[in-house]
């Protein structure tokens, strides 16, 4: 494989001109095409117009905006010239743009639109190197040439700058690429507080683009549906396998009715997302079946305990049981091979009567989805399993670009994140500093050639990340099984102490309180108290559909909320799941709860990954968990 992005672009354009890359929707939102020597041509002709503006070698350029066809040729631009993007998305404050353009001491910034352009006006005074401004947005008109001291452009501009370029100089800048050469500086999403920058550099993702094939069965006329955020490292290196599998990205959004219609559209073989998107399928599932009652729902719940008992009896027959603690293979198939068969029949069945319309609304060519950026809910994978619908987890962060590991298409265990990625080194370290056995739990470190180069501009941050021996702490508790599939069980951060000394991983209790169809979102908390307390979210939905069969009686959504009905139904919910049949200890038992009314947002208590932002949690509702731990004296 080719040595940078670039030369890869380069490659595919040679090798498969005509073939498509991407698949965007115009102004009347019809889906166009882009082919790789469409793209390969558009990138050199944004890059002459980059260099025409000054751009160097080796500089950090801004790059605010959402997913959208442009996306990948200003990154791709930036690359062929040897500069590092910084990218960002839209929801991010005015604060955070500034600092993150301030920090990398970018002197040229590429905005998706007007409201990017107020942002970063409203902080100009604090960007001392800030110079130029390119405005993606092909609806943004330019009123002023300069505004706020800084140059304004449009894309339009930058590639009719470029146009009738034969390219030289920028081929000979491709050229001089080299694999180690930092490609984009990466902005944590600040989950933990301020931001770090993540040098990443060619060689980082092109790991993950060569050897991904031995897990995945990806290659030409195959087709990704985009959702994710682009400016983080997973959907980013999703674009780049595309690239180098010679298959298509096709740009959609993670909302509802825009991601099926889309599918419907576009009819995609895979899809990279977060477990926040592959649950809300599953809820939006379940609430329609919920709603047509009945034999309707009979028959489902039906064939979903029958698909998830044949999957079961298959994974033992196989050998695809996450084994923690050793157990006899030769016993497994015993067990499982009759269930086997006798089930064999009514999963079918249940495929034609039942799961085969999910399929049909995923666009009937849907071969797997990959999730990523958090751990995947039992409950949701279990039902995705159940429904014939294959789901492989992986796992990473971004500071390894991002991918450790990923269950593999031959092989996945359920329950797992698969295997260490090929040419990559997993450890699990316990207190002492030592690697622990398979079963036990402790610090997952990494190590491999898609280690980043390090924390721009903080030398002692990147120290303390990786030890002298390349190894990077990911800060995430995990265990392995006896085969080698990894298991997160929570962040070494996020856990809880109580008064008792007793240490509980908060993501453990949150993720099996999701298994109610009640609760949509829960939050443990108790650090420093006798015992456990959580934020709750209910589904809003089914809880009205449970009201209307128990006939509470209640005028609005607020009142049924606050009635003592619901809190008996959730506190019975959290006692059945929270339990020693369970496996839970008692003190890991929620002792008091409260519902929260309002869902979380994006950008407040969720990063733009869906990701829980603890710290953020603990301020916002602060008065909320103090008066949990007043009422538990």
């Amino acid at each position: 494989m080719e040595s940078t992005i670039p030369l890869l672009l380069r490659e595919m354009a040679g090798g498969w001109p005509s073939e498509s890359i991407q698949f965007y929707k115009d102004e009347k939102d019809v889906f166009q095409s882009v082919s790789f020597e469409e793209l390969y041509t558009l990138a050199r002709q944004f890059a002459s117009g980059l260099k025409k503006l000054g751009m160097k070698r080796g500089e950090n350029v801004g790059l605010i905006s959402e997913n959208r066809q442009q996306w990948l040729v200003v990154d791709l631009a930036i690359q062929c010239l040897g500069g590092v993007d910084v990218p960002r998305g839209c929801d991010s404050t005015a604060d955070e743009i500034s600092y993150i353009l301030g920090f990398s001491e970018c002197r040229l910034a590429i905005l998706e639109n007007q409201s990017q352009l107020e942002k970063v006006i409203s902080r100009v005074k604090t960007l001392k190197t800030l110079r130029k401004i390119v405005i993606i947005d092909p609806d943004y008109e330019a009123k002023n040439k300069t505004v706020g001291g800084l140059e304004i452009f449009t894309y339009a501009d930058i590639l009719k700058n470029g146009s009738g370029d034969d390219f030289s100089i920028v081929d000979a800048e491709i050229n001089k690429g080299a694999p180690d050469d930092v490609m984009t500086i990466i902005y944590t999403s600040g989950t933990t507080g301020e931001p770090r920058g993540v040098m990443l550099t060619h060689r980082n993702f092109l790991h993950q683009v060569q050897h991904v094939s031995s897990l995945i069965r990806v290659g030409l006329g195959d087709r990704w549906l985009s959702v994710l955020p682009v400016w983080h490292s997973f959907e980013r290196v999703m674009q780049y396998i595309a690239l180098g599998s010679k298959s298509a990205i096709c740009y959609s959004k993670p909302l509802g009715p825009i991601l099926l219609k889309d599918m419907q559209l576009i009819k995609p073989t895979w899809m990279a997302s977060v477990p926040r998107i592959w649950e809300s399928m599953r809820d939006g599932i379940y609430r329609k079946v919920n709603s047509d009652g009945g034999i309707k729902k009979a028959l489902f719940l039906f064939f979903v305990s029958v698909g998830g008992a044949w999957n079961l009896s298959i994974q033992m027959v196989k050998g695809q049981m996450a084994r923690f603690k050793k157990r006899s293979r030769l016993l497994d198939f015993v067990i499982g091979i009759i269930p086997a068969i006798l089930l064999w029949p009514l999963n079918i069945l249940g495929g034609i009567l039942v799961f085969g319309k999910i399929k049909a609304k995923l666009g009937g060519q849907f071969v797997a989805g990959i999730s990523g950026g958090g751990s995947l809910p039992t409950h949701v994978d279990k039902f995705f399993q159940s429904a014939g619908i294959l789901l492989l987890e992986g796992y990473g962060l971004t500071e390894s670009a991002p991918v450790l590991s990923l269950r593999s298409f031959d092989r996945p265990v359920s329950g797992t994140i698969g295997k260490a990625f090929p040419v990559t080194e997993l450890k699990i370290i316990g207190e002492d500093d030592k690697e622990l056995k398979p079963g036990k739990i402790g610090v997952l470190h990494a190590r491999g050639p898609q280690i980043m180069k390090g924390y721009y501009r903080r030398d002692d941050l990147t120290a303390q990340a990786i030890d002298k021996d390349g190894f990077l702490n990911t800060g995430d508790l995990a265990k392995v099984t006896y085969d080698g599939d990894y298991k997160i069980v929570g962040r070494a951060k996020d856990t809880i102490v109580l008064l008792g000394g007793e240490n509980v991983a908060p993501a453990l209790i949150e993720e099996r309180l999701k298994c109610s169809p009640y609760i949509s979102l829960a939050i443990v908390v108790g650090q420093d108290r006798h015992v456990l307390g959580a934020l709750i979210q209910v589904d809003p939905e089914n809880v009205k559909i449970w009201a209307s069969e128990n006939h509470v009686i209640y005028t609005d959504d607020e009142e049924l909320l606050n009635s003592p009905e619901v809190y008996s139904l959730i506190t019975e919910e959290i006692s059945s799941l929270i339990s020693a049949t369970n496996g839970f200890k008692i003190y890991e038992r929620i002792a008091k709860f409260v519902i929260l009314s309002k869902p979380f947002e994006q950008g407040r208590e969720l990063s733009a990954k869906q990701e829980i932002k603890r710290h953020v949690i603990n301020e916002l509702y602060a008065k909320e968990i103090k008066s949990l731990f007043d009422r538990s004296k």
